[in-house]
């Protein structure tokens, strides 16, 4: 018998279908000068925003856009710009629990991803690469519930 006969038909699942880069920017106007010119610690900036949409019965796709403005004595050193989105199945969820299921926990599974491209793009641009600090969802949630 498999876990899928186990288990009776309206038992809550989340699961995670497919993940998977949307759209990915990253530019360094200012190399390769700015590469050898900075002498003081760069100042770092970061915008996150999520959109979800559900695509069919229980399928729904969260996208985490990830942008980084990275700067130097005044000049620009790089930008990032990612979005970084993920298809998750949610099946058998009270209809008030999705959104928090698509606005708080997809996200919190995606930004691992997330971050591993933004710190390897900046890598791979010739800078340190750049591991952003954990980000609180369910926080960003409730601003955004509250600000609506």
């Amino acid at each position: 018998m498999t876990e899928a006969q186990t288990q009776p038909e309206n038992t809550p699942s989340f699961s995670v279908k497919g993940q998977y880069i949307k759209d990915l920017s990253f530019e360094s106007p200012n190399a390769p000068q700015i590469l050898f010119a900075t002498a003081t610690a760069p100042d770092i900036k970061v915008a996150v925003d999520l959109k979800a949409q559900k695509l069919q019965d229980d399928i729904y796709e969260t996208t985490l856009h990830i942008t980084v403005r990275s700067k130097s004595e005044g000049s620009t050193m790089f930008l990032v710009d990612l979005e970084y989105a993920g298809i998750f199945q949610i099946a058998n969820f009270p209809p008030e629990r999705i959104e928090f299921l698509v606005m708080v926990e997809c996200p919190f599974i995606l930004f691992p991803f997330a971050r591993r491209v933004i710190s390897d793009v900046t890598r791979d641009g010739g800078f340190p690469p750049l591991m952003l600090e954990p980000i609180d969802f369910h926080t960003m949630y409730l601003q955004n519930k509250e600000a609506a």
